[in-house]
């Protein structure tokens, strides 16, 4: 039985208005994120409601789905409902200085507990100088400093008087103490010295070694007198600044006690205070010019950074991270320059997107975290230990020698959401034995979603969404339906639609574009075919290029006539995300051989592994039904002309098929009909890809050089479903100027190429008489003959070809 056309009804399936729940887009006030992503959402529910380790999630799907949006939206609306984590500031450590201290406060209090120690460093300043200028100080510390005095004058007195008891004097000079003889009461003269006798002389002198052996003695003890004058100030400086400190930092320990590690900071900074009470003082005393390079007092160390601040009642944080690089994402230690030098300190510490998202959520892309060197295996030792260490990129790779800080680490709990296309994750599952524990959950969002009345107007209202969010003209219930069945021709499939929102929301705002640019006050269905135009316009430089070489028979294609094993295959090309197609002449040639089907794009190293698969289940086929007596005597090769590039996919292997049958039976082929479809080994035609592309490819050659009558294209059966064809193809077929033919087996296929009928082998396995599968299986009986003359007379080649 003959293969009848489709009718225009079977090429296009449209969306019913009474479907679209709304007049127009402005109707709608009711919000709609998602639709049809149950899957998805059922993971991520999961995903975030399960708190134990290695359960973070893998978004997966593809691009423009709207996999950030949606996730997004769905992060924001549970961790309003969470707990709010807390605060977390780094602090001096002072005794260990090269550790800073991590410091946990209730939401909000750790920007309240920074202020305060500001406030009181700020009133130190001011109290403790005070205190130190008052009259009880002065007065306490002239009493230290007279008992030294006293002591130091006493011992100088009692040199004195032994010295005048013996006619000497105790002299103070620039250089110290000196010891001169007196005579009536005068220091006498060196050379009224040297005068005195001999004898009175030496009494002398020895008086005067005794009393500089006492002054001596009396004056080493001066060192230590000094010290514990100074001791007794230091303890009266301590005692004054116990009394002025104490109280300030009490108040905040009753203020902030509760909090742990708190009290024990306040006590060390207290106690620092007190011990370097002198920094406050110095730093209050108006002082004369000061050297270049004299350091300053500072009080960088009684200073916190506040780290991480939540404001109370926030809820977890949902953090994206738009560029994860290292120190964006596990934090930073940054550097002041000083004198031509670098130096760091706790205060200069910063959080990365890690720390901002601890508690809560934290969103990434996948492709631009590990793009970015060692960033995921930080991220993953950070999720193995549960911590956050920030450490320099440097000493994490082991280059790091010189002395920096190693601040405290920050315990960690976070839910990790990482967002990729699905080869991407399963190349992580595959060849990285940690993902598959620390990434238990995978979200898979839909591309495409079953076309039924229900997701219909699902997607009507998400349509209605977008574009009252983005502040689009309203959308006529026509226009929706035409979007509707845009999404289903972008699917592939009449009986789905695609949701990925990315497009639909594009198309959306073009169509908007040109009912704006039309005046109009809603955008109809004529707007929306405007922007699908367009689009297709922008993008189709490559296509018409294509086109027009073959309408100058630059490329040859013909749409006319017949041809010996020749035919005309389709296939589709994908440019930057627009897909088109192309027709392609596919030869055959045969001759007697050992049964070799020689695919020329294979020899070559052009035809990629499905479209060789595709030529040896052809082989297979011709043999399973030509040669269940004997081997195949058939030696054939196929080729693409004029083919330059790689060619891969079976689609064309229904019409490599046909052409070698043609050229074996010596049958004409029909070149105004092109033919996709791959074949399996029992010469079923099976469903392919990209088939209204392939259809429309055929038909703008066919009616650029005009539309005969005769021409069309042969499609596997199974692909009637996905037909979602252009209007201009649906017209010309309605008027019965352009054909597509549905086929279901290779013998529909040859029969409509050659005019000629297939053929049922009857119980001998002989087929009619002038059939195609006749014609083929008396040449291939010819072949054997030749094959079998050649080689009992020695003349098959090496290859055995004859």
């Amino acid at each position: 039985m003959a293969v009848a056309p489709l009718t225009p009804q079977q090429l296009y399936t449209p969306c019913p208005i009474e479907l679209i729940p709304y007049q127009t887009t402005a109707d709608v006030t009711e919000t709609l994120e998602v639709v049809g992503q149950e899957r998805a959402l059922a993971a991520l529910e999961f995903g975030t409601g399960i708190r134990h380790d290695g359960y973070n999630l893998f978004v997966l799907g593809s691009p423009g789905a709207g996999r950030h949006g949606v996730v997004r939206s769905f992060l924001q609306q549970r961790s309003a409902r969470e707990a709010t984590p807390p605060d977390w500031c780094y602090v001096h450590n002072f005794e260990q200085p090269h550790r800073p201290r991590a410091l946990r406060f209730a939401p909000d209090r750790g920007r309240h507990f920074c202020d305060a120690m500001t406030q009181l460093v700020e009133e130190l300043r001011s109290t403790l100088p005070a205190a130190f200028e008052s009259d009880e100080y002065q007065a306490r510390r002239r009493v230290v400093e007279q008992e030294f005095k006293d002591r130091h004058e006493q011992a100088v007195d009692e040199i004195r008087e032994q010295a005048r008891a013996k006619d000497v004097a105790l002299i103070s000079t620039p250089g110290g103490f000196a010891f001169a003889p007196l005579s009536g009461g005068e220091a006498m003269s060196p050379a009224a010295f040297h005068k005195l006798p001999e004898e009175t002389r030496q009494r002398i002198e020895a008086d005067i070694e005794q009393l500089e052996q006492e002054l001596g003695e009396r004056l080493r003890r001066l060192p230590q007198w000094q010290k514990d004058a100074r001791r007794r100030i230091r303890e009266l400086d301590r005692d004054i600044a116990t009394g002025v400190v104490q109280p300030a930092f009490g108040e905040l320990k009753s203020t902030f006690g509760d909090t742990p590690g708190v009290a024990g900071y306040l006590d060390a900074a207290c106690q620092d205070v007190i011990d370097n009470v002198g920094d406050f003082v110095a730093s209050h005393e108006e002082a004369g010019p000061r050297l270049p390079f004299a350091p300053e007092p500072t009080f960088t160390r009684y200073e916190v950074n506040v780290l991480i601040r939540h404001p109370d009642g926030g809820g977890a944080p949902v953090v994206y991270a738009d560029l994860p690089n290292y120190p964006n994402l596990v934090g930073r230690l940054d550097h002041q320059a000083r004198f031509g030098t670098l130096s760091t300190d706790f205060t200069l510490i910063k959080p990365g997107a890690l720390h901002e998202a601890n508690g809560g959520y934290l969103l990434l892309d996948a492709l631009r975290l590990l793009s970015q060197p060692y960033t995921w295996d930080a991220l993953k030792r950070a999720l193995r230990a549960k911590e956050l260490r920030i450490e320099p990129l440097e000493r994490a790779i082991g280059l790091l020698t010189t002395v920096s800080l190693d601040p405290e680490p920050i315990p960690l709990d976070v839910t990790v959401l990482l967002i990729g296309d699905r080869r991407l994750y399963y190349l992580l599952v595959e060849h990285d034995p940690e993902f598959a524990e620390l990434f238990k959950v995978a979200a898979d969002f839909e591309d495409d979603l079953r076309r039924d009345p229900a997701s219909t107007d699902e997607l009507a209202r998400l349509l209605a969404t977008q574009a009252n969010r983005r502040g689009l003209l309203p959308f006529g219930a026509p226009a929706v339906a035409r979007v509707i069945e845009h999404a289903s021709r972008s699917a592939g499939d009449a009986q789905r639609v695609d949701v990925r929102l990315n497009h639909l929301a594009d198309l959306l705002t073009q169509a908007d574009y040109f009912a704006r640019r039309s005046e109009a006050a809603q955008v109809t269905p004529d707007h929306v075919q405007q922007a699908i135009d367009a689009a297709e316009m922008r993008a189709g430089r490559v296509r018409e290029r294509l086109q027009e070489a073959i309408l100058r028979d630059t490329l040859l294609i013909d749409t006319r006539g017949e041809r010996i094993g020749q035919i005309n295959g389709l296939a589709v090309l994908g440019l930057g995300g627009t897909l088109f197609g192309r027709p392609s002449r596919i030869t055959a040639r045969a001759r007697p051989g050992q049964g070799r089907v020689l695919d020329i794009e294979r020899e070559v190293e052009l035809g990629g592994p499905l479209h060789s698969k595709g030529v040896l289940i052809l082989s297979s086929f011709l043999a399973a039904r030509y040669a269940t007596g004997e081997a195949l005597s058939l030696s054939a090769s196929l080729v693409f002309e004029q083919s330059y590039g790689g060619v891969d996919g079976d689609s064309a292997s229904c019409a490599e098929l046909y052409a070698l049958l043609s050229a074996l039976a010596d049958a004409p082929l029909r070149q105004s009909l092109a033919v996709t479809g791959s074949v399996n080994q029992f010469g079923e035609v099976q469903a392919i890809g990209g088939v209204n592309e392939k259809i429309e490819g055929f038909f703008d050659i066919c009616n650029a050089r005009g539309l005969s009558g005769d021409q069309g294209v042969l499609i596997p059966a199974a692909n009637v479903q996905h037909l979602m064809l252009r209007g201009d193809v649906r017209d010309a077929v309605a008027a019965g100027r352009f054909h597509i033919y549905a086929v279901r087996t290779v013998d529909e296929g040859i029969e409509l190429l050659t005019g000629l009928p297939a053929g049922v082998a009857d119980a001998e396995g002989i087929y009619p008489e002038g059939s195609i599968n006749g014609l083929v299986s008396d040449r291939l009986a010819e072949y054997a003959r030749i094959r079998a003359a050649l080689a009992h007379g020695g003349g098959e080649n090496g290859n055995g070809d004859a």
